[in-house]
This record gives structure tokens, sequence and C-alpha cells, in this order.
């Protein structure tokens, strides 16, 4: 994220207030401090594992996929029809 480097090359370098800043980025100041005061270069977001909702399906679609790998062009179905 370019814009976290752009926060504390501002704040630190060139002595910009955090109002300032958050006029300029349209961040709370309160995500401006979390950044400045973050040793990270790059905020990480955890993602949770969430199931697909083709999960239950998948067998029978890797199935299919087979099947219709070996048929010639004309013959196979599109994504949707499966």
């Amino acid at each position: 994220m370019d814009l976290l480097s752009v926060i504390r090359r501002w704040h630190f370098r060139q002595g910009i207030p955090i109002r300032e800043i958050k006029r300029r980025t349209g961040l709370s100041r309160n995500t401006i401090r979390k950044y400045l005061r973050a040793d990270t270069v790059e905020p990480v977001f955890k993602v949770p594992d969430r199931p697909s909702k083709l999960d239950p399906f998948a067998e029978k679609l890797t199935g299919w996929l087979r099947v219709e790998a070996g048929k010639s062009r004309k013959q196979k179905r599109t994504a949707k029809q499966l």
C-alpha cells in the first residue's frame, strides 16, 4: 500500500501535522495515528476462511469437466450450462 509510506514520509520527514494529512488523504485521524505508530510498512488484513457455496458439488463438477475435456469443441457444454 503506497499510501502508508506516503503518510509516514509526510509526517516524519516533512513534518506535516496529522490534521493536514487527514485533509489530503480523507482518512480519519485515528487511522493515521495507527499507521504512524505501527512499525510495519504495509497493513496486513486477516481474511477468515469461508467455505464456498460450490464445495458440496465440487466432486460432481470436476467429474463433468473431465468428461467435457474429452469432447470436441462443438459438443462441449459451457460453464454456465454445467
